[in-house]
């Protein structure tokens, strides 16, 4: 008898939004498994890089096109889109963040929630 795999909602969730940061060229994605840690604040955390504003802006736009048009999910709250620094988007049990790269390094999201089981999406060329 084969065993299957279920994936949650904040899995597939989490995994359309690193296809949305990939679509338009995120540098540095990682995803940050915080189900596993009390107190957490969500189940995922999806954080990642790109190399100008515009570039912030333009990808936080893929992935809210992208969540909406494969899982009918749009994001319950933006933070950031006035200065494209750090914007993030909180889909209740996944939270994206995108950095603007000098950002990213300030602020160390990652290292605040060293805890969690970490996944490093390699970047595509």
């Amino acid at each position: 008898m084969r065993k299957t795999k279920i994936i949650s909602e904040s899995e597939l969730l989490s995994k359309a939004i690193v296809e949305g940061m990939q679509e338009n060229k995120a540098k540095d994605i990682v995803v940050l498994d915080l189900r596993q840690l009390n107190g957490s604040v969500c189940d995922f955390f999806v954080i990642c890089s790109g190399d100008s504003s515009t570039q912030v802006d333009g990808i936080s736009n893929s992935v809210t096109r992208f969540t909406r048009k494969h899982l009918k999910q749009k994001p319950w709250h933006i933070e950031g889109k006035t200065n494209s620094e750090w914007i993030l988007l909180d889909y209740i049990d996944v939270v994206a963040h995108i950095f603007y790269k000098d950002a990213r390094s300030f602020y160390e999201i990652e290292d605040l929630w060293s805890d969690a089981i970490r996944t490093d999406i390699p970047n595509l060329n």
